[in-house]
């Protein structure tokens, strides 16, 4: 029998009603708990989250780097500059996929492989969310071009940046320096906050020795942005501090009448103003196009020049390190009249050789047939060797090196650019300590007409030429003449002071016959001048030639050559720059070396 429900009754119709009611407004109740739960999360617990992310989808902060300092001449001529260049940028973290966007884009523009290169490697130095630049140096066509087609890269995008520019790029490529781009070594050591926005730092010469002065501090801007990342209003601004400019005291019309005088040669000039240190002139030949690095240099074009045996990345004038040759002379000449080893009157016998006692070794003059008898004057003036051979063998090294230390040879100049080499002033102790071995008598002989162990840097032979001419007064050799509108003040160094103020003189003397006397090794440079000069010829032998063997110039290789010195200070009376000039390979310091100095004074000393 089945059972049959009525539901016509009212009363249970309703209480079905109102039970199905209540389950409903439960389940609402619970949803709306749920609800009251979440949003309360939202907006206490993560309420700063979720607000930084909106505000970023509306603001953005932008760095904004500071225009690197300006460098000048001592006439105000522009040395480094920064010319506006647009470049093509990339942000790893706004793309998909790198490679299928690098090789859509070369179908917009040209891209080379060395670009793309170098474009990986700078990647992995950046950070996933930094700008990473792909191309320099865009012209308006190709950002016409790309900015029609923007839309279609995410990611990318073409920034207005200044580029670094050399005027005068082979003149100045070792004395300025170049800036290149931020390695990992260097974001080690800079300041992340600082370089924010920067690509490029110091790397050689005042670019890199004036890195903070140059560079500037950082500034920051807020913007709004639509959705579409197009900015609409400017929120805050925080301008950058501009890099300071730098006057340098280099004369650029003297630097190129001593890198052109150096003609075809490889060799370094350093000239100062003996009365302040200021450095005039700083050349090394050759030189390269900093402007290539400052832009970007492929692997095949810095190859090139690090394997050229012409070495044009050398910078000679600090970092080449040479055996000074007879230029030494007058400072021995000097040292011997302090120590009183010598009479300047006293006449010496130069044979053509000089021997060591029990000993059958000769220790031959340049001249063959001798000098006769020969007095220091006269023995400078010919530059005697068997002179010095003697002289060298009264005072001993260690008297040599100490006199010659007070002059600045064996150690740095001071000079406000880094990477400067010391040297080689020997001595006994030097050659204990480096080589644990015993010094000879015939070694003091060989240093006594600065060869053997002696090594100077032509910045150390014009700084000492400089004392010299100053009769003992030493000034800091100084590229910066000034920062703004800050001048920097000469810098003294300890004074070289003699038992009898009289010697200077009489070497001094003797240096002018070198030039303006009868048989002085640099007389050729004589006609002509309008003022006097003091110099000092010397020759640096590159290679030994055994004792029986002649050397012979024409059978001689170029590179092999001996290297030509001089060095000089003009006028006499009132001296106002010193000069040495280095030569490699140039043989000849009287034919060669004399002639460039004597160019560089007439610049200096007749054109206003």
């Amino acid at each position: 029998m089945k059972t049959r429900f009525d539901l016509k009754s009212s009363l249970q119709e309703n209480k079905l009603f109102f039970s199905r009611a209540s389950l409903l407004s439960l389940f609402v109740l619970v949803l709306f708990f749920i609800l009251i739960v979440r949003l309360a999360y939202l907006q206490i617990k993560t309420h700063d989250e979720y607000a930084d992310l909106a505000q970023n989808n509306r603001v953005k902060l932008s760095v904004i780097a500071p225009v690197r300092g300006l460098i000048f001449d001592t006439h105000g001529r522009v040395l480094a500059e920064n010319n506006p260049s647009y470049s093509l940028e990339l942000v790893p973290e706004q793309i998909q996929n790198i490679n299928e966007t690098i090789e859509r884009l070369r179908t917009l523009l040209p891209i080379s492989d060395a670009e793309i290169k170098l474009f990986e490697k700078r990647r992995k130095q950046q950070k996933h969310f930094a700008n990473v630049p792909l191309r320099n140096r865009l012209n308006d066509t190709e950002v016409a071009v790309f900015s029609a087609n923007r839309h279609l890269f995410p990611g990318v995008d073409i920034q207005a940046r200044p580029l670094r520019h050399y005027p005068f790029p082979e003149l100045t490529s070792h004395v300025v320096g170049y800036v290149g781009a931020i390695n990992e070594k260097e974001l080690k050591t800079i300041n992340p906050v600082n370089y924010r926005g920067s690509r490029v730092i110091g790397k050689t010469g005042i670019e890199k020795t004036y890195e903070t002065e140059l560079h500037g501090f950082v500034g920051y801007q807020q913007t709004e942005n639509t959705a579409q990342g197009r900015s609409i209003k400017t929120l805050s601004h925080i301008a950058p501090l501009s890099g300071r400019n730098l006057t340098l005291n280099i004369d650029i019309d003297l630097q190129k009448i001593a890198y052109d005088a150096l003609g075809e040669f490889a060799g370094t000039v350093a000239a100062i103003d003996t009365r302040t240190g200021a450095v005039r002139a700083l050349v090394s030949k050759p030189g390269f196009d900093g402007n290539l690095f400052a832009q970007g240099i492929d692997q095949a074009s810095y190859s090139a020049l690090q394997n050229s045996p012409k070495r044009p990345l050398f910078n000679r004038s600090l970092r080449g390190q040479y055996p000074p040759g007879s230029t030494l002379k007058p400072f021995f000449g000097l040292a011997a009249l302090d120590y009183k080893t010598i009479n300047p009157q006293q006449k010496i016998m130069c044979p053509g050789f000089y021997q060591l006692p029990k000993q059958r070794h000769k220790y031959r003059d340049w001249k063959k047939t001798g000098h006769g008898l020969t007095t220091l004057h006269d023995a400078i003036v010919e530059s005697c060797d068997v002179y010095f051979y003697i002289l060298a063998h009264e005072l001993k090294i260690d008297r040599m090196h100490n006199f010659l230390n007070r002059f600045g040879f064996g150690q740095p100049t001071g000079i406000d650019i880094l990477g400067e080499k010391a040297g080689l002033l020997p001595s006994r102790e030097w050659k204990k300590r480096s080589r644990n071995q015993a010094w000879y008598p015939g070694e003091t002989l060989i240093a006594g007409i600065g060869q053997g162990f002696n090594l100077t840097t032509p910045l150390q032979l014009a700084h000492a030429t400089a004392i010299l001419a100053n009769k003992g007064v030493a000034h800091t050799p100084s590229v910066v003449g000034k920062i703004n509108d800050t001048v920097k003040q000469p810098q003294l160094s300890p004074p070289v002071q003699l038992k009898n103020d009289r010697h200077w003189d009489l070497i001094i003397h003797a240096m002018h016959d070198v030039v303006h006397g009868a048989r002085g090794s640099a007389r050729i440079i004589k006609e002509g001048a309008n003022y006097d000069i003091a110099g000092k010829t010397g020759t640096a032998q590159v290679f030994s030639i055994k004792q029986d063997e002649k050397y012979e110039k024409d059978k001689v290789a170029d590179h092999l050559k001996d290297h030509a010195l001089f060095i000089a200070f003009a006028p006499v009376e009132k001296p106002q720059l010193a000069i040495a000039v280095i030569v490699e390979n140039g043989s000849h310091g009287g034919s060669v070396a004399a002639p460039i100095a004597r160019a560089i004074f007439d610049q200096y000393l007749l054109i206003p």
